[in-house]
């Protein structure tokens, strides 16, 4: 893996043993507990500037999925890239903490991997942060993006992303609306992601996207659909790129009408990369809504 600038990455990494991998994950500062969770094709590098504001205030937890980030990169041979293992991963991690009282944000299959592990241990959520992600299947008048399809449903797929690391690479230019990346965070976004191998999630969770009940992941997103009514009481604050191409309008409608209370904001000129669009305006939010 290429080294990344200190200055960006400035954290001293943990390891959890996972049977014969390891996931690598970030435990910054003390306090009530703030646990991020990232997506594809991101890790815990997306929420480094989290890190940096709640530090001093919280505890802050950030994983970086199997296959991603600092974590182990098996191949299919030692481990299974499917939504049900991550949350086993994830669950594993929890336990292994011991939190408490969490305060979970999540973003891209973020959402779909930590939110599984909330409807299964509601008692155990504080408050939920919500950026541009999903916990329900795709919307019924929202279409697949051609650009997922690709990768997901052709041969194509598997030479782009894993020959040429066409889906990391691209996501640092088109994941960002209002925003052009530096070529220093750019590379920092694809730095674990260097070699055929060490892609292997980022095609793997596009793979594993769930459209229909035969699906391997179908089952784990219509049990959180369903036990999302258990998260009905707890304070949300949702902070939504209102630029992003996958998880768009139709899935904010979602959650708008799932919960009703929850507070919303849409930052209209933001893409997916919403904390890269629009970091220091849902730093401040986050504070004040951590703190009521």
């Amino acid at each position: 893996m290429r080294e990344i600038a200190p200055h960006l990455y400035p954290f001293e990494g943990r390891f959890l043993e996972l049977g014969a991998v390891r996931m690598h994950y970030l435990d910054e500062g003390q306090g009530e507990p703030v646990v991020a969770v990232h997506g594809n094709p991101t890790w815990s590098f997306y929420y480094r500037e989290m890190v940096r504001a709640l530090r001093d205030t919280h505890r802050v937890v950030v994983p970086d999925h199997v296959g991603c980030g600092l974590s182990d990169k098996p191949g299919d041979d030692r481990y299974r890239y499917t939504l049900e293992r991550r949350v086993e991963d994830f669950t594993a991690l929890m336990n292994h903490l011991a939190l408490d009282g969490v305060n979970l944000v999540v973003h891209d299959w973020g959402g779909a991997i930590a939110l599984t592990w909330a409807v299964r241990n509601p008692t155990l959520i504080h408050r939920l942060v919500i950026l541009n992600t999903a916990a329900f299947p795709m919307p019924d008048d929202k279409r697949m993006p051609w650009q997922l399809s690709l990768v997901r449903d052709t041969p194509l797929g598997p030479l782009l992303v894993r020959g040429f690391n066409a889906f990391a690479r691209g996501a640092t230019r088109d994941a960002c609306a209002r925003t052009r990346l530096t070529r220093e965070v750019r590379d920092a976004y694809c730095a674990p992601y260097d070699s055929w191998a060490n892609r292997i999630a980022t095609l793997r969770f596009v793979q594993d996207i769930p459209l229909s009940s035969s699906d391997p992941a179908y089952p784990v997103i219509s049990e959180l659909e369903q036990g999302l009514v258990r998260l009905a009481d707890i304070p949300m604050l949702i902070c939504w790129g209102g630029k992003d191409f996958v998880f768009d309008d139709h899935f904010l409608a979602e959650w708008r009408q799932r919960f009703p209370a929850a507070e919303v904001h849409r930052f209209a000129d933001a893409g997916h990369y919403v904390m890269e669009d629009a970091s220091s305006e849902i730093i401040e939010l986050v504070r004040r809504f951590l703190s009521q």
